[in-house]
């Protein structure tokens, strides 16, 4: 059974981040922009799909779905672009961010 990851963007701006099963994203698309449920993005409609991501087994993209909910919006927009770059600079510790920022010169 195929499953997949995938984020949002509401018409506020926001994103949403979920997981659903099956061979593809489609019917769960279609679900958000009819707002067939009540929930978050029914609130927000139109929708648009800015990221997905395929997985083998169910529970790997609900693990996805879950620490991609936890990461800031900087984060969640560099994924995104598919920047591995600024991807991996956001996974550090605030502390460790800035020590990699460009010092102003003097």
């Amino acid at each position: 059974m195929n499953a997949f990851v995938y984020m949002l963007r509401c018409s506020d701006g926001s994103y949403y981040v979920g997981s659903a099963r099956g061979a593809s994203l489609d019917k769960r698309l279609s679900e958000h922009e009819a707002g067939t449920y009540p929930g978050y993005t029914s609130r927000r409609r139109p929708v648009t799909l800015v990221y997905a991501e395929q997985f083998e087994r169910i529970a790997d993209a609900v693990a996805a779905e879950r620490r991609i909910k936890g990461w800031s919006r900087a984060k969640k927009e560099a994924l995104i672009r598919g920047d591995w770059d600024d991807l991996r600079m956001l996974a550090r510790r605030p502390a460790a961010q800035r020590l990699s920022e460009p010092s102003p010169s003097s």
